[in-house]
């Protein structure tokens, strides 16, 4: 347990950290979940409006150092294959 005043403020300050971080985590999951989704029903439409919604949630949350830059340009660049290739 955390003895000085410092110590314990770290300590509430990184549950709220962890509580806002985990929330932004599960958003950005669902988000991707769901344009996942759209593209397995094959709705082009769907699947674009989706990927338009991820990519933002994505850059936001790498420029705020949820996670790394590298990761969202991954998942950004998987996605937009996928919503291509329903084109076709």
């Amino acid at each position: 347990m955390a003895h000085t005043l410092s110590a314990k403020k770290r300590v509430r300050q990184n549950a709220r950290r962890n509580a806002r971080n985990s929330a932004k985590r599960s958003t950005m999951r669902t988000a991707i979940k769901k344009t996942v989704s759209a593209i397995e029903e094959g709705d082009k439409e769907k699947a674009q409006d989706a990927l338009n919604a991820v990519s933002s949630i994505l850059d936001r949350y790498s420029h705020k150092g949820l996670i790394h830059r590298n990761k969202a340009a991954r998942h950004k660049s998987r996605l937009n294959a996928k919503v291509k290739a329903l084109a076709s």
